[in-house]
C-alpha cells in the first residue's frame, strides 16, 4: 500500500491543491496521512472532501479545532482526526507512529516497537533509519519556511518512502520579506516553533 505524507499546510491553498492533484495522479495512493497545522477550517474541508481517506493529527497550529473537528465529524468526511499530537496506526502489518513535534518521533523511532515514525513541525524534508525504522519528516506545503513545497510516499511493502517536489508552488516568503528580516536586529527566520 502507498500512503501520501504531508504536513504543515499553514493555510496555503494553491499549494495544497497542487499536492492533491499530484496524490490523485498517482493511482496506487490509497491513504493520506497529515501531520498537523491546519491553520484553518478551510484547509479541513479541502482535506474531508478529497476522494481518499485522509487520517490527522493537531499540530500547533490549527486555529478553530472545534470548527475542524465538525469537518472531520460530517457524514460525507474522508478526513478523520486523532484528538491529539500523535498517534498509532498500523497498514499492512506495519506498525507507524505519527506525530506533529520531531522531539516525540526520535525516541519512538529508537525504541524498536515501530516500522516507521512520521512527524512535521520543522517543515525540514528529512528521512532516516534508526535501527530498522524508518523516519521521515516529508516537507512543508506551505512552502514559508524552505521555498520548497513537497510531500512524501510512504510504501508498506518496502517500509520505504520518496519525496514528491512540487512545481509552480506559491510562496509567501519573498526576496523582500527576507530583506526585511535580514534588517531586523534579530534572526526571525531562525525561531524554535513556526
Amino acid at each position: 500500500m502507498k500512503i501520501a505524507l504531508i504536513s504543515d499546510i499553514h493555510d496555503n491553498f494553491h499549494n495544497l491543491v497542487l499536492v492533491l492533484e499530484k496524490i490523485r495522479e498517482n493511482k496506487e495512493i490509497k491513504q493520506i496521512i497529515f501531520l498537523g497545522d491546519f491553520i484553518n477550517n478551510g484547509i479541513a474541508k479541502f482535506l474531508a472532501g478529497f476522494n481518499l481517506p485522509v487520517y490527522a493529527i493537531w499540530g500547533n497550529n490549527d486555529g478553530d479545532r472545534c470548527a475542524i473537528t465538525k469537518t472531520a465529524l460530517a457524514k460525507e468526511s474522508k478526513m478523520t482526526i486523532s484528538s491529539n499530537i500523535y498517534d498509532f496506526l498500523e497498514f499492512d502489518n506495519r506498525k507507524i507512529f505519527i506525530t506533529h513535534y520531531p522531539d516525540l518521533a526520535k525516541p519512538m523511532a529508537k525504541s524498536g516497537e515501530y516500522d516507521a515514525v512520521f512527524y512535521g513541525h520543522n517543515h525540514l524534508q528529512h528521512k532516516d533509519q534508526i535501527g530498522n525504522c524508518l523516519v521521515v519528516n516529508p516537507g512543508e506545503i506551505s512552502g514559508h519556511k524552505e521555498n520548497r513545497v513537497s510531500f512524501a510516499v510512504y510504501d508498506t511493502k518496502t517500509n520505504d518512502a520518496k519525496f514528491i517536489e512540487i512545481d509552480h508552488a506559491v510562496y509567501v516568503r519573498t526576496k523582500e520579506v527576507d530583506k526585511y528580516l535580514n534588517n531586523l536586529n534579530f534572526e526571525f527566520s531562525k525561531t524554535k516553533d513556526h
